[in-house]
C-alpha cells in the first residue's frame, strides 16, 4: 500500500468524537471503516474496468465531498491551489504588467510601479513579438503570460517592438513577486472620494487604509463593492474595524465545536482601533453580485449606521469556508460556519421569506433582514434600449470583436494624447474614425448609426478612452451618466454634509422612487441621469 493510500486512509477512517474515543476504538474496528476498505479492495481486485488504487481514492474523494450536501466544500489540487492563492492575494511571481490582445499584436497596456518591467524600462504601447527568443506572434495574452512568469529570480527575456524605434528591443528581466492591488482610489472633481474594492484580498484592509487617508479632506467616499465575490473572513473584520468603532461588534460567527458532533461554538468580532475618519459621509454600492466578505463589510456598516447603503440586493452568503490542508499540496475547503451582522441578522439566501423580517439599526434606523444585504435605497441597474441590443447581435452575427475594437482605438487615441500630438478628449474626428472602422469591418450602417446606439457607442468609447489615458476620474464621471447607481451616490455626497443629512437625502430619494412608481412612470432616482 502506497505512502499516499495509507494518509488518505488515516484522513477518512479516523473516528470523530469523544465517545468512540472514550469506548477506545480504533480505525480498524469502525466497522463503517471496514465497510469502505472491503468495497474498495473488491473493485480493485474484480471490477470489469480496472481502476489504479490512487484513481479510486480519487473517486473516493469526490464522491464523499458531493455527498456533503456543501456547495462550496471542493479538494483542491496543487495548482488550483496556486490559483486560489493568486486570485485572493494578488501576488504572482513575474515582471509586473498587464497585456492585451490589440491589433492583432500582445500589447503592453500598464506597467505597474516598482516592479521588474518599470526597471528595465516597458512602456505602454510595447508589442511582444517574442519570449525567450521564441516567436509569440499568434499567441494568445493566456499562452504569453504562463511563459514570462516563473519563478522569483529567474529571468525571462522579453522581445517588443516599439513606434519609433526600428528594431526590436530585448530585455532580460528578472521575475520577482508581484502584488496587484484590489483597491482603486480616485478623487472626482476633487470633492468625491471614490474607492473601489474588486475583492477581499490579504492586505486589502491596509491598502483601503491608505486610500481613505488619501480620501480624507473630501466631502465624503463611495465604497463600490459592486461585483465583489468577497474574500477572506479576517480581513473584511479589518476593512470594517477600519470605520467603526473601537469595542463596536463587527460580526458574529456560530459553528460546529471542531471535533465535537453536538457542540456548537459562537465567536464576536469586536472592534480594535477607532474609527479613521468618523465624521466623513460614507455611500456603499453593492449589488446582487456582491457576496461573503463584502457583505460582511456592508452589513455591519448598515447596522452601525455608518453608511447608506444603495444599488441591488446582495447575493446573500452567509456562510465561512475554512481552507483546511491535506497530504500531497492540496487543500479542503469546507463550509465551518455561519456568520451573522452586528444586529444578528443572517443573511444567507436559503433563508427566504414572504416579507422579510425588519430589525432597527443602533441608531433606530429600520433595516430589513434575511437574504442578502437590502439597500437603504434600491436603485436596479440601468438596462439596455432595444436599439442599444442590436449593436451587440450585429457585432456578434457579423464576427466584429467590438469591445476589444473599442479598446483598441480607445488606445491608439490615448496613446497620441499621451504624446502630445492630439487633444486630451475624445473629439468627433476620433470617434468618427472608429465607428467608420467598425462599418469597414462588416457591421451594419443602419444599425450603428441609430442615434440610441451611436450615444451608446460613444459613451462606451469615450470611458475607454480616459481609462486608457489614465484619467480614472473624468472616466467615473462619463460611466455616471448611465451608472444611476454611481451617479445617486455622487449626488449624495456632494449635496450632503453629514451622515446624518445622508440618511435623510437618502430617505427622500426613496420616498419618491416610490410616488414615481405609483405614478407609473420610469423608476429613475429623482436627480440622476437618463443615461439616453
Amino acid at each position: 500500500m502506497t505512502r499516499r493510500l495509507l494518509v488518505l486512509l488515516a484522513v477518512l477512517v479516523t473516528p470523530v468524537g469523544a465517545e468512540a474515543q472514550n469506548r477506545g476504538q480504533t480505525q480498524a474496528s469502525n466497522p463503517e471503516a471496514q465497510v469502505f476498505l472491503e468495497t474498495f479492495r473488491h473493485i480493485r481486485n474484480y471490477s470489469l474496468a480496472a481502476f489504479s488504487d490512487s484513481t479510486l481514492w480519487e473517486l473516493a474523494i469526490e464522491g464523499l465531498v458531493q455527498q456533503l450536501d456543501d456547495p462550496y466544500a471542493e479538494v483542491f489540487t496543487p495548482q488550483m491551489v496556486d490559483e486560489f492563492r493568486e486570485e485572493t492575494t494578488g501576488n504572482y511571481a513575474g515582471i509586473g504588467v498587464q497585456i492585451t490582445g490589440l491589433n492583432e499584436a500582445i500589447t503592453v497596456t500598464a506597467v505597474f510601479r516598482g516592479t521588474p518591467a518599470e526597471g528595465v524600462g516597458m512602456q505602454v504601447g510595447d508589442r511582444i513579438i517574442a519570449v525567450d527568443g521564441e516567436s509569440s506572434i499568434g499567441w494568445t495574452t493566456g499562452e504569453v503570460s504562463d511563459v514570462i512568469r516563473g519563478e522569483v529570480g529567474t529571468n525571462v527575456n522579453v522581445t517588443i517592438e516599439r513606434d519609433g524605434i526600428g528594431e526590436a528591443i530585448t530585455h532580460t528581466i528578472q521575475r520577482d513577486s508581484v502584488h496587484l492591488s484590489a483597491v482603486t482610489a480616485e478623487r472626482v472633481e476633487d470633492q468625491v472620494g471614490y474607492l473601489l474594492l474588486d475583492r477581499v484580498a490579504r492586505n486589502s484592509a491596509v491598502e483601503v487604509d491608505s486610500a481613505v487617508t488619501m480620501l480624507s479632506d473630501t466631502r465624503g467616499i463611495i465604497i463600490d463593492l459592486r461585483r465583489n465575490p468577497g474574500g477572506y473572513l479576517d480581513e473584511s473584520l479589518r476593512l470594517a474595524d477600519l470605520f467603526l468603532e473601537e469595542g463596536d461588534v463587527l460580526l458574529t460567527s456560530r459553528g460546529r465545536r471542531p471535533g465535537r458532533w453536538d457542540e456548537q461554538a459562537e465567536e464576536v468580532a469586536y472592534g480594535r482601533i477607532p474609527a479613521r475618519v468618523p465624521d466623513l459621509p460614507i455611500v456603499v454600492l453593492v449589488d446582487q453580485y456582491s457576496a461573503s466578505a463584502a457583505e460582511i463589510l456592508a452589513g455591519a456598516l448598515q447596522d452601525h449606521d455608518r453608511a447608506v447603503v444603495l444599488g441591488e440586493r446582495t447575493f446573500g452568503k452567509g456562510l465561512v469556508q475554512t481552507i483546511l490542508p491535506l497530504p500531497e499540496g492540496r487543500q479542503l475547503r469546507l463550509t465551518t460556519a455561519e456568520w451573522y451582522t452586528p444586529l444578528g441578522r443572517s443573511l444567507h439566501r436559503p433563508h427566504t421569506f414572504d416579507v422579510l423580517p425588519t430589525v432597527s439599526s443602533f441608531g433606530g434606523r429600520t433595516l430589513k433582514g434575511g437574504g442578502g444585504v437590502v439597500p437603504d435605497l434600491e436603485i436596479p441597474d440601468d438596462t439596455l434600449t432595444l436599439a442599444e441590443r442590436e449593436v451587440l447581435a450585429d457585432a456578434a452575427r457579423n464576427e466584429v470583436p467590438l469591445v476589444v475594437r473599442i479598446q483598441e482605438h480607445a488606445f491608439e487615441g490615448a496613446k497620441a494624447a499621451r504624446a502630445g500630438d492630439a487633444p486630451r478628449e475624445v473629439t468627433p474626428e476620433l470617434f468618427q474614425g472608429f465607428m467608420q472602422a467598425l462599418e469597414d469591418e462588416g457591421m451594419t450602417p443602419e444599425v450603428i448609426r441609430d442615434s440610441e446606439a451611436e450615444a451608446y457607442l460613444d459613451w462606451r468609447f469615450r470611458m475607454a478612452f480616459f481609462d486608457r489615458l489614465g484619467e480614472v476620474d473624468e472616466a467615473l464621471i462619463v460611466r455616471a451618466e448611465r451608472d444611476v447607481v454611481l451617479a445617486k451616490a455622487m449626488e449624495l455626497v456632494r449635496t450632503s454634509a453629514t451622515q446624518a443629512e445622508l440618511f435623510a437625502a437618502a430617505e427622500e430619494a426613496a420616498r419618491e422612487m416610490e410616488r414615481t412608481a405609483e405614478r407609473g412612470s420610469p423608476t429613475q432616482p429623482d436627480g440622476g441621469p437618463t443615461g439616453r
